[in-house]
């Protein structure tokens, strides 16, 4: 016997409609979410107070819900620019540089470095944090400037990204979406990231090769220098303002990776996950942000750890800012909506989204390869919008409906929207999305664009037939 279906439930999968024709048309989908909120809620109180007053309660959720990814970011973000000032990343990648010797080992060795940096400083830091220091050096051996771009592009804001196996924002976000546990999204996600990472990087290279031999290689550089060249330089202009002495500064550069290593040996040693293993990697950041902020600044050091705060929450509310307003609607669809509205729901539901899927079961002949190709074109167009992180609660939702439909493995239809979704919007594909690494570099974003688009197409392809087998 089927769900009973109610208004409310066709009201939410007509504003998912919705919304997808949004996001294929690359339009902002945030009013249609909070149009989306508005109306369920007057659907279930039946009083426009209800239905106001649920917008804005809705916001405090899904703030409430995100408050530890956006804190995270945002911490990581403020110590990644007083290691900047300072110098002490330039001394902890120094080292790896001996080892690009030749174009070859470049590319691969910054994808790794950014892979690595990326899942403890988030990618758009890291971009900063490595770059200084590699892409000169990468460019001395043979690798152009447009090469360096695709491998931290690809690596940083691709694999690390999409996986996000430290900070884990990513997938909290698909699995709170999907009203799944984090670690099993996560343990989902591991082939299908390893295959889209290794397909795409692998197919990039060989292509950046064949067009150099060919002759049809183009540097896609702009005009002016280089973000790495400015940042070398800003740091330059700032150094009488935060000093280290080089002994201790190499002390430091040594420390503190440490730090986070051992922050990675905590989590399996003690068995942490999502939050707590969210809370440990934070609490190290903070700790290394006062105590490097203290011996820069000295007796500014009070008001400069202020200051350094302020900078990373205004990165992450920025960052997050347009996310929240989407996730609150995507929240409604699982057991946020009993908690905002009431137990107004059929007796026997399981949230609107489980009822839809188990709908969708009775009504529809459907199996886990469709589920697995909708799951990933669902994400890709939820990443048109250049975001990645803010349509990847409707993959989640949509991953968990297949899966009550068709009885496949929600986790991994979950974890195959995200890996799209964020491959697609995160900063491979969309011009707009990819400033950081473009920058950095130097180059076109719409080059480091053109560049992508064949290698993680065919990477969506591989991972979503490999998924199929896997649901």
């Amino acid at each position: 016997m089927g769900i009973q279906l109610t208004a409310l439930h066709y009201v939410y999968l007509a504003f998912i409609v919705f919304i997808m024709a949004l996001l294929i048309k690359r339009r902002d989908t945030t009013m249609i979410c909070i149009a989306g909120i508005f109306v369920l809620g007057w659907l279930a109180t039946e009083t426009v107070s209800g239905s106001v007053t649920g917008v804005f309660n809705s916001f405090v959720y899904a703030t409430k819900e995100l408050m530890g990814t956006i804190m995270i970011i945002s911490i990581i973000v403020a110590m990644s620019r007083v290691l900047t000032r300072t110098g002490i990343n330039e001394t902890m990648v120094a080292p790896l540089t001996r080892f690009l010797r030749t174009p070859f080992m470049a590319f691969w060795g910054i994808g790794l470095i950014m892979m690595v940096t990326s899942w403890f400083f988030w990618p758009s830091p890291a971009v900063a944090l490595i770059g200084v220091v590699l892409l000169p050096v990468a460019i001395r051996v043979g690798l152009p400037a447009l090469g360096a771009a695709i491998a931290m592009n690809l690596f940083g804001h691709g694999i690390a990204l999409s996986s996000d196996y430290i900070i884990q924002g990513a997938p909290k976000l698909t699995a709170d979406a999907a009203g799944l546990p984090v670690s099993s999204v996560m343990e989902a996600s591991i082939p299908l990231v390893i295959v889209m990472g290794v397909v795409t990087t692998v197919t990039a290279y060989w292509m950046m090769r064949r067009d150099q031999k060919n002759g049809t290689w183009r540097d896609g550089l702009i005009s002016g220098r280089s973000a790495a060249n400015a940042l070398a330089a800003d740091s330059d202009a700032v150094e009488g303002q935060a000093v280290i002495p080089p002994t201790l500064k190499k002390w430091l550069a040594i420390v503190i990776p440490l730090l986070f290593l051992a922050d990675v040996a905590g989590m399996f040693l003690l068995d942490l996950q999502g939050g707590d293993a969210t809370a440990l990697v934070g609490g190290t950041a903070v700790f290394i942000l006062v105590v490097v902020t203290l011996l820069a600044h000295r007796n500014k050091g009070l008001e400069q750890v202020t200051s350094y705060l302020i900078d990373g929450l205004t990165f992450g509310f920025k960052v997050f800012g347009p996310v929240i307003p989407i996730a609150a609607f995507f929240y409604l669809g699982d057991s946020a909506f009993a908690e905002l509205f009431g137990k107004v729901l059929p007796a026997a539901s399981q949230g609107i989204v489980n009822d839809l899927g188990v709908a969708l079961a009775h009504n529809v002949p459907l199996n886990g390869a469709v589920g697995a190709v909708t799951a990933t074109i669902t994400g890709a167009i939820t990443g048109l919008d250049g975001s990645g992180f803010s349509g990847i609660s409707l993959a989640g939702s949509i991953g968990k409906l297949f899966a009550v439909a068709t009885h496949s493995d929600a986790a991994t239809l979950t974890a195959l929207g995200q890996v799209s979704a964020i491959w697609v919007g995160g900063g491979t594909l969309i011009p707009w999305a990819l400033i950081p690494a473009a920058a950095i570099c130097g180059v076109s974003p719409f080059e480091l664009a053109r560049r992508n688009v064949k290698p993680v197409l065919i990477g969506l392809i591989v991972t979503t037939i490999v998924a199929m087998f896997l649901v």
